[in-house]
């Protein structure tokens, strides 16, 4: 039986001057799965992303999501197909309303971006889909507050509900747990959780402890290549992912 694979890289490179920052990466990721991308810093990680969201050209190799090729697309068709990154678009309004924010992306998604001037009807009826999403991420105590005034976590789980508002089939979360304490990290673990349940995840994350809990496929990256892939039980007792990690100087819980 064929596994269902949303999207895979073939050859994946990126040379900068003198440099090659990703270096001929293979990677399928399972459609509805979390699949995360790993490894100390500097391994190509974000690079990676970049890559995936067209923010950067590649060098060489191919890209295919949902059995069409994109390696050369725009970053908007990329959005447009469905393969959204969290943080791309959804830069939060600090002084609009969380409800706000999230309506300003809805209209982004129905093309009307700049618009105010739509009727009372259509404002309400986009209201009550803002809302929906506010309640999906856990803030609807906090709809009519100005976004600039969210803690740290919650403004990271308004920008997933702003990426939400996209109707993405494919999320790509960049370091969603980075400068968090404990509470919101549980709190978005929750929340990654929860919106996984009808798409795919592709995430950079730093810390183990979410990826041992959250993820059910694991791609470690090390000086720009593929080190190893696998459940979490797997990759963490690879010697040369220890090796990778530990020869960074990157503790265990980091």
């Amino acid at each position: 039986m064929s596994e269902d694979i949303i999207l895979s890289t073939s050859g994946l490179t990126k040379e900068f001057a003198g440099f090659t920052a990703v270096n001929g990466v293979d990677l399928k990721v399972r459609r509805g799965s979390i699949h995360a991308l790993i490894g100390p810093n500097g391994a190509g990680k974000t690079t990676c992303f970049n890559l995936l969201t067209k923010f950067l050209p590649l060098t060489r190799g191919q890209i295919v999501y949902n059995g069409r090729d994109i390696s050369r697309e725009k970053p908007a068709e990329i959005a447009r197909l469905g393969l959204v990154r969290s943080f791309q678009i959804s830069a939060v309004f600090p002084q609009l309303s969380v409800k706000t924010n999230v309506r300003v992306a809805l209209q982004r998604k129905r093309g009307d971006s700049f618009d105010f001037w739509r009727s009372e009807r259509v404002l309400s009826s986009l209201d009550a889909e803002a809302l929906r999403l506010v309640d999906a991420v856990g803030l609807s105590a906090f709809a009519e507050l100005p976004a600039g005034e969210l803690s740290y976590g919650r403004k990271r789980a308004l920008e997933i509900a702003t990426t939400l508002a996209l109707e993405p089939e494919m999320l790509l979360l960049d370091e969603p747990m980075a400068g968090m304490g404990r509470e919101d990290i549980e709190r978005i673990e929750a929340l990654i959780r929860k919106v996984s349940k009808d798409r795919t995840i592709l995430m950079v994350e730093h810390n183990l402890s979410v990826v041992a809990a959250l993820c059910d496929r694991i791609t470690v990256l090390a000086r720009g290549q593929v080190l190893a892939e696998g459940d979490y039980a797997t990759v963490s007792k690879d010697p040369r992912v220890v090796e990778a990690y530990i020869g960074s100087g990157v503790g265990h819980g980091h």
